[in-house]
């Protein structure tokens, strides 16, 4: 087992020195540690500072020499393994190229500004800036520690009684096995001078060094404080279960998460929060806990906690026992190679309903969606977009538009997502024969003016949508796919007669949501060559833009972006697009003739404008909406758009 015993502890905590505070030889230890062992000559370094310097984008020299073929990964660890590194763990990493310089930057700031001391490592997992996981991974393999995951059960109790237990409560270590005369020691950030201080002193200086996964080590420490054994925690500590399950649930609707993942991996059990779109991991657990996590929320969501091989469904009422803030949850059970996995979609009751004018629209596509659109008598309207898209908040605004006293609206959703005053909602329960091929056999036979469906999921659906705008009714319902044309090609495909599409769909809109800049840390931001590239632009065509991105700080949780805006693209089926369909045309086909005779503006065009505008950052634009076509110039997209 390669060990660290070569490598020199350094502090990371408070002691943590910033890049911008440190001499221009700090910053480059490791390359200078190349060139003392030759891996590297004085040459080679001069021209790997220079190409650093010229680079637009920040890159540490590490990666400059790995780009340049003058550095392999395979030298890297062998000087790291064999010569002391008397660098703290931020600079480390962001000499390795694992972090940025502004990410440590924000990290010592929200170090500096904790009420209570917080270890540097801590910080880095918690907001996100590193993955734990991954910070192990490169302290193992490029340091040379071993990676250990302390199972409770197999410890010598003797070990751990050496440790007093005020130590537990203050440092990350917990002693795992006794090998030749040492002691292997699991710590959470092995170059905290602290911790290595407080083991040495434990076990007169016969510490050997290994790294885990910190919450495994916190767990450990805690079920040996309270002499219970791992094997029976399940049985024996129902309460502990219970209450890491509520404050998992807790911390969701605080950080205002819209998904929970519990997933259990190869060696450990993740758990990771969805905000504003973005999964993070909000903590890691030993994989002994996923079975007893999975029982306690199997009981809760009234599912079969016998079943191991199925998938299964379920959902979970939760109100806080403190708040008393109430919770809905749809749960789902997914069978994996390494344990159940579960997913809770958190639908909060208290989510309010947005006005139509609210949903981020631009004013002349708003007013042609309420005009040629909302106010059709008749005729389907599809909101398409991929799951998270917010489909289901455009489609309620659009109810909430069009509910008045002389208009029967009734919808069949799975599940009723937000309860609206006057309309009749029915929520899809196939446990008790509440199909939606059942309730779409009856909807129409309610005299109803409006039919919302909450998807189009299958020809049945499809055509009971056609059918009902055919005979004078006004239908509502959800897609999923890319793009507005993407919509008319999926309905094709789905056997539905070009006719019927041509004559009953009124417009597609397809949105996304992105995350906004934040507005505290938002900079001026000017956009690479490479973001040109991508666009097909040159500068002219983004002539008055004023891009922004998000640096990072408190209000944001370091991220940069704080909440999400709607991207939006809709189609009207004026005459030419109708005949595009009957005539079968291909989707670039019907796109063009979208965009040239109805004023269709793609997402992507629509994402610029807004990115121009400063409220989302253009790496996200790029990032995450579908680039088919080259986007018009901005003063083009501003006109079409009526900003």
């Amino acid at each position: 087992m390669t060990t660290s015993g070569n490598t020199s502890p350094s502090p990371t905590g408070s002691k943590a020195v910033s890049p911008e505070t440190t001499s221009p030889d700090r910053r480059d230890t490791i390359a200078r540690l190349l060139v003392r062992h030759n891996l590297l000559t004085e040459n080679q370094f001069i021209y790997a500072k220079r190409v650093q310097e010229k680079l637009i984008s920040k890159r540490s020299l590490i990666e400059v020499l790995k780009e340049l073929e003058l550095l392999s990964d395979e030298a890297l660890v062998t000087v790291l393994k064999n010569q002391p590194v008397k660098i703290p763990l931020g600079e480390l990493l962001v000499e390795l190229g694992h972090l940025r310089s502004d990410d440590l930057e924000a990290a010592l700031a929200i170090q500096k500004d904790s009420s209570h001391p917080k270890k540097l490592g801590d910080i880095l997992v918690k907001y996100a800036f590193i993955e734990e996981h991954r910070l192990i991974e490169i302290l193992a393999s490029q340091l040379g520690f071993p990676f250990v995951i302390p199972e409770f059960s197999t410890i010598d109790r003797n070990l751990l009684q050496e440790v007093p237990l005020k130590v537990y409560a203050q440092h990350n270590f917990v002693p795992v096995a006794k090998e030749d005369g040492r002691i292997l020691v699991a710590f959470a950030d092995p170059l905290d001078l602290e911790d290595r201080e407080a083991a040495d002193h434990i076990f007169s200086r016969l510490v050997e060094p290994a790294i885990g996964p910190r919450q495994a080590i916190r767990e450990t420490s805690d079920l040996f404080r309270r002499g219970l054994r791992r094997g029976e925690e399940a049985e024996a500590d129902d309460s502990t279960i219970i209450g890491i399950v509520n404050s998992i649930l807790d911390d969701a609707m605080q950080e205002q998460a819209s998904d929970i993942h519990i997933e259990p991996m190869k060696n450990r059990l993740r758990i990771r929060f969805r905000q504003d779109g973005i999964l993070a991991t909000y903590r890691e657990m030993s994989l002994d806990l996923a079975a007893p996590l999975t029982t306690r929320l199997k009981v809760m969501a009234k599912a079969d906690i016998a079943e191991r091989r199925r998938h299964q469904d379920g959902r979970i009422f939760y109100e806080n026992s403190i708040s008393g803030e109430a919770l809905d949850l749809r749960v789902s059970f997914y069978i994996t190679v390494h344990g159940e996995k579960v997913v809770m979609r958190l639908m909060n009751k208290k989510g309010e309903l947005l006005a139509i004018d609210e949903i981020g629209m631009a004013p002349r596509m708003l007013r042609q969606f309420k005009e040629e659109a909302l106010a059709a008598p008749s005729g389907i309207i599809v909101v398409t977009g991929p799951t998270g898209a917010g489909k289901t908040t455009t489609l309620y605004s659009c109810v909430n538009a069009l509910n008045d006293l002389e208009t029967s609206i009734i919808t069949a959703e799975e599940p009723v997502e937000y309860m609206i005053d006057g309309i009749s909602q029915c929520s899809i329960n196939p446990k008790i024969g509440v199909t939606f091929t059942e309730t779409l056999r009856h909807i129409v036979r309610q005299d109803p003016d409006i039919i919302v469906m909450g998807e189009v999921r299958d020809a049945f659906s499809a055509e009971t949508a056609i059918q009902a705008a055919l005979t004078g009714h006004k239908v509502l319902t959800t897609f999923h796919t890319e793009d507005t044309v993407g919509g008319l090609l999926r309905l094709l495909n789905m056997g539905i007669e070009a006719f019927l599409i041509a004559s009953t769909i009124t417009c597609i809109m397809a949105q996304r949501l992105l995350r906004r800049v934040c507005s505290r840390c938002a900079v001026a931001y000017t956009p690479t060559p490479e973001e040109y590239r991508l666009l097909g632009y040159t500068h002219g065509d983004l002539a008055g833009a004023r891009f922004l991105i998000g640096r990072g700080c408190a209000d944001c949780r370091f991220s940069g972006h704080k909440g999400r805006i709607g991207i939006f693209e809709l189609l009207l089926l004026n005459d030419q697009v109708k005949e595009a369909v009957i005539a079968k045309q291909t989707v670039h086909e019907m796109r063009r003739i979208s965009i040239e005779t109805s004023g269709m503006v793609t997402l992507l065009e629509d994402g610029i404008a807004k990115s121009a505008r400063g409220k989302v950052a253009l790496p996200e634009i790029l990032r995450r909406l579908p680039r088919i076509d080259r986007p018009r110039p901005l003063h083009e997209l501003r006109r079409l758009l009526g900003e």
